[in-house]
């Protein structure tokens, strides 16, 4: 059962791949002013979705189903914070967290998205990508671990891959957390100070500030050639951590009909769960 939309698949033509057409067709939208949520209504939200997690754990072990959730997003834009949240409680016998080092020599040499496929769950499994084969269209492009060939190969190809998988049975969700520039500044520098987040600070996270523009150039065009209806982009303003990690969660639960389900936590923020349309216009 794959995430509800509405949405014409596909969007883009598959044979000609235009770096730089996502910008043309983008126009994005002012960020939503939203209060940031208190600690005591977090912490409390926070206890009934990880009973409403367990639930539906239970359920996808019970029925054998199988999810994929990757989380994608600029640097410090709150990705890792919100997984934690997401398996606090869970069965690590159901539950897998994928964090992938760079490639080695020799994946390097294999199809792109072979180094993925080894990773997709088996019956009753829930894997979380902490960022994904979406690589290629971020930071691989960005910082030039890849050539523009390359890019528009992978925007090709990356939604026949993900129809195989949803047409395989996988449960496929794609989370993108937009985090505003000074915010990741401000990250950044709490980063730098604080020892216990020092190790998240990498060279590549520390040019993410000046090269901003082309980090944004290269997620317009991965939401105007990827985000699908079978597939698409569903965008969580993270600024205020607790509410995407909060609002991520309830988004997740609502598309997925396990047993038990209480559909009224399930109501989640439209000013912070956006598609794709809703932010930046691109259909």
């Amino acid at each position: 059962m794959p995430p509800k939309n509405k949405k014409k698949d596909p969007s883009p033509p598959q044979d000609e791949i235009i770096l730089g057409e996502g910008s043309k067709q983008a126009n994005p939208t002012i960020a939503p002013k939203v209060k940031k949520m208190g600690n005591k209504e977090y912490l409390a939200t926070m206890h009934e979705l990880h009973i409403e997690l367990l639930k539906m754990q239970s359920w996808v072990k019970t029925n054998r189903l199988r999810i994929v959730s990757l989380f994608e997003g600029r640097d410090a834009s709150g990705k890792g914070g919100t997984i934690k949240r997401f398996i606090e409680h869970l069965n690590p016998r159901g539950s897998r967290v994928v964090a992938l080092n760079k490639p080695t020599d020799e994946e390097k040499s294999q199809w792109y998205f072979q180094r993925y496929v080894k990773y997709l769950p088996s019956g009753g499994e829930i894997c979380f990508f902490d960022r994904s084969w979406y690589n290629r269209a971020g930071v691989e492009r960005v910082m030039g671990f890849c050539n523009r060939d390359e890019v528009r190969e992978f925007l090709r190809s990356v939604p026949q891959f993900e129809e195989m998988l949803v047409k395989s049975g996988i449960i496929l969700f794609k989370f993108y957390f937009s985090v505003s520039k000074e915010e990741q500044a401000a990250r950044f520098n709490r980063r730098e100070t604080d020892p216990l987040k020092q190790w998240k600070l990498s060279p590549v996270d520390k040019e993410s500030q000046d090269k901003w523009n082309d980090y944004t150039h290269a997620k317009e065009d991965m939401f105007f050639y990827s985000s699908t209806a079978t597939c698409p982009w569903t965008i969580i303003k993270s600024d205020d951590k607790k509410r995407a990690r909060v609002n991520s969660i309830k988004y997740f639960l609502s598309q997925i009909d396990y047993s038990g389900k209480r559909d009224i936590l399930m109501d989640y923020d439209t000013r912070i769960v956006r598609t794709v349309q809703e932010e930046i216009g691109i259909d």
